[in-house]
């Protein structure tokens, strides 16, 4: 199946300067051009290779909102969210390239040393080292507060012991960053957010990659940490327990992103959705031409106007440093409720073959799940935007 000619147009936006849409294009391009390619490949191996990651780097795709004089390009949330919306329009989902940009990259940027940022930043943006960021655990998911993983400290080293999953990027990444408990009689403020370089460390293990149900390219997997050693000086932020402080600062911005995610999937499904009913034949007729056809189509393009607006209104708001937590809990929760809605509406208006796996739709579908559930279910984003009432 060919893509779609163009996504639902939309009100160009504010924050949509000349560079960030001449970036938008750019990746788009690009992505068709390297990725769409190799992307059954992917999907089948369910891992993408580091020369894809390399050549993401020398593109200008890594490190879009990381400063300049870390190797970046020095723009803002803006410039990522028109990285993150091309790689769904085109739909190489899997490309974990979102994460590493938007989630685990700022954590440096805002918490790092100087020393830090020199050291790890510029690899990140060539491709060189893969980020992750480790907060998930068997027994602790969306309850950040509940995790085991811990991190004594011995002379001039962190000793980490315990296991995390559900890692994105978890088989390939060489920089992780991990959530764990210097002080685990101290509650939230006895946690800390430690980078480890694994490349050099004695006693971490990558699990199998998981079996997931969609997003089968990006791999993601279990960690395991066996008396790792890691020197202090890779304690991002300069005194431990800050850990649960920079992880609620920087979590609106994980949840803006899958809200990123969520409203560019729904425009992708609703153009493909719109070219093949218009092609599709049924009862002697374009099935676009029957009334039902119409109506739900005319319901999902209005919803999807209104998610696309909301985000809008979120990503200005988060520019201009106004996002508050509740704000991009609702961004988050909201629109993958859509994306979930529009899959399954779309997917139907396929009808028997919208559940061939040969159709984008289908893909779509498996992948939008995962939406509902990782960055903090929509049920705890519901429980947010309840305490700021």
């Amino acid at each position: 199946m060919t893509q779609p000619a163009e996504i639902l147009p939309v009100t160009q936006p504010t924050w949509m300067s000349e560079d960030v849409v001449m970036l938008r294009d750019m990746a788009t391009k690009w992505l068709e051009a390297e990725i769409t390619p190799q992307y059954e490949a992917f999907e089948k191996a369910e891992i993408f290779d580091r020369e894809s990651w390399l050549k993401a780097g020398d593109a200008g795709l890594l490190g879009a909102s990381v400063p300049e004089e870390y190797g970046g390009s020095g723009g803002t949330y803006a410039h990522e969210s028109a990285i993150i919306e091309a790689i769904s329009h085109v739909g190489v989902d899997g490309f974990g390239i979102a994460l590493h940009n938007s989630i685990v990259a700022p954590y440096i940027v805002h918490y790092g040393s100087e020393e830090q940022k020199r050291r790890w930043l510029p690899k990140m943006v060539s491709g060189e080292l893969i980020g992750a960021i480790a907060m998930t655990e068997p027994g602790a998911g969306s309850d950040l507060q509940g995790i085991k993983t811990s991190a004594k400290l011995d002379g001039n080293h962190y000793v980490l012991n315990g296991s995390k999953t559900f890692i994105t990027n978890g088989q390939l990444a060489n920089i992780i960053i991990v959530v764990a408990k210097t002080d685990p009689a101290a509650g939230a403020k006895g946690t800390s957010l430690i980078v480890v370089e694994t490349d050099d460390a004695d006693g971490f293990e990558r699990g199998r990659n998981l079996d997931k149900i969609g997003l089968k390219s990006n791999d993601t997997s279990e960690l395991f940490f066996n008396q790792v050693r890691v020197p202090t000086s890779n304690l991002l932020g300069p005194v431990e327990g800050q850990g649960f402080i920079q992880l609620m600062q920087q979590l609106p911005q994980e949840r803006l992103q899958i809200g990123a995610t969520a409203i560019a999937m729904v425009e992708r499904a609703l153009a493909l959705t719109i070219d093949y009913v218009k092609e599709r034949k049924a009862f002697g007729k374009a099935v676009i031409d029957f009334q039902n056809t119409q109506f739900r189509l005319a319901e999902l393009k209005t919803e999807a106007t209104i998610g696309r607006t909301f985000y809008n209104h979120c990503v200005a708001e988060h520019i201009e440093g106004r996002l508050t937590p509740e704000l991009a809990s609702m961004a988050k929760y909201w629109l993958t409720d859509l994306q979930g809605k529009v899959m399954d509406e779309c997917l139907q208006l396929h009808g028997g073959y919208g559940y061939m796996n040969e159709y984008p739709i289908a893909r779509m579908f498996r992948d939008a799940r995962v939406q509902r559930i990782y960055g903090g279910t929509n049920e705890i984003m519901k429980l947010l935007i309840a305490r700021g009432l």
